[in-house]
């Protein structure tokens, strides 16, 4: 136990991490104010000209340069403001910071200008400074060079709070996934101490006869019980002649590691018909489930009726479910009735001349109902709806 005021860490517990982001989006801008001379010219007091948009944080912005204020009290200055270039949905706030450049491209300190934290809720909406820069100023300054001068505007955008994951601190200790599946799949492929053969379909396999009774209480019964037969340990063969040498081994390979080989879509649907025979055989019923959940994903119109008969033969009453849902409704019954499958069903199950159907197809009747069929004539058909309520 720990001692007190010690804490115990849990080799569980993996930990996790995340984060509460209260994030903000920046960017910025250089306006080229090229003629300066003549915008002062054609723009009188509280008339301004719009930048080129560009974006920062995902929208969009424009800058008003007033080359002669924006309103009769800064007729002196050249006033600057940034605006939304686009409509508004929902109100946001953000912050704005102009600078004048030098001539090398770097913002003159005493001639920054930060806005304060506003709120843009309407295109058009700027805020800024009414009295920028003086004229006079910036008309004697070496900063007007050539009639041209520059402004950089930095924006700040302030996001909706988020929340995000975060990794969290490695474990002092890291614990692999279990890998027993593999060192008894290996166990199986070396054939080292085998002590049980099986001769199926002319292939030889070799395995070990205490994993296969813990894994199946027919291999039990057969190769511990009273179903042993009377021979040597190290000469005990079992032959197996009505089952396929492929099936046998995908069987095996279930039975050391848990899993089923890789397969492609085609293979996987009837290597799952002959596993389920297997599986209810020698009672491995996860097997057989994964076998029924492998049949019922593929399901056709050419493969319904031979599928349901095989469930119905095995107990499979999931599968069985699965193949009846899939008779929606009487034109998919009437494209499997023309399948030899269909036929099939009809000789080798005569119980299932009647079973029942959705009840989406007729909702006036009783919620039970039954598909008939009558095998009046040449071949099984189509004879209607029968309420089996009563």
């Amino acid at each position: 136990m720990p001692t007190q005021g010690s804490a115990m860490i849990d080799a569980d517990d993996h930990g996790s991490a995340s984060a509460i982001v209260a994030g903000t989006a920046t960017g910025h801008h250089v306006l080229h104010v090229e003629g300066y001379s003549r915008t002062k010219e054609e723009l009188p007091n509280g008339r301004f000209v719009k930048s080129r948009p560009f974006s920062v944080g995902g929208r969009s912005w424009c800058i008003h340069y007033y080359p002669n204020g924006a309103s009769p009290r800064c007729a002196e200055y050249v006033s600057l403001f940034l605006a939304p270039d686009e409509d508004v949905a929902a109100p946001f706030k953000a912050r704005a910071k102009f600078s004048l450049l030098d001539r090398a491209g770097k913002p003159l300190l005493f001639l920054t200008r930060r806005t304060r934290l506003c709120e843009y809720a309407f295109p058009g909406s700027g805020y800024g400074f009414d009295e920028f820069v003086k004229r006079e100023f910036l008309e004697k300054s070496k900063h007007l060079s050539g009639d041209c001068f520059r402004i950089r505007c930095d924006i700040d955008i302030v996001e909706e709070l988020r929340t995000e994951d975060r990794a969290a601190a490695p474990p002092f200790i890291s614990i692999p996934p279990s890998d027993i599946h593999k060192h008894f799949g290996d166990l199986l492929s070396s054939n080292d101490g085998t002590d049980v053969t099986f001769q199926v379909a002319g292939q030889t396999f070799k395995a070990h006869r205490y994993i296969l009774a813990v894994r199946s209480q027919v291999f039990k019964a057969q190769l511990l019980g009273m179903m042993r037969e009377s021979r040597a340990d190290e000469d005990y063969c079992i032959r197996i002649d009505d089952m396929q040498a492929r099936v046998f081994s995908h069987l095996l390979h279930f039975v050391y590691t848990d899993f089923l080989p890789e397969m492609d879509r085609q293979e996987e649907a009837l290597m799952a018909q002959h596993l389920l025979e297997a599986a209810d055989r020698y009672d491995m019923q996860r097997l057989k489930l994964i076998c029924e959940d492998n049949l019922s994903r593929h399901l056709e119109v050419s493969t319904v009726a031979t599928t349901l008969v095989l469930a119905e033969q095995h107990n499979c009453e999931g599968l069985k479910q699965a193949c009846i849902a899939f008779f929606k409704s009487r034109y998919t019954l009437e494209a499997v009735m023309a399948t030899d499958g269909f036929e099939h069903l009809s000789k080798s199950c005569p119980a299932l001349r009647s079973f029942p159907c959705s009840t989406k197809q007729k909702p006036d009747t009783s919620p039970v109902f039954c598909y008939r069929l009558s095998t009046a004539g040449s071949s099984p058909h189509f004879c209607g709806w029968a309420n089996i309520s009563d």
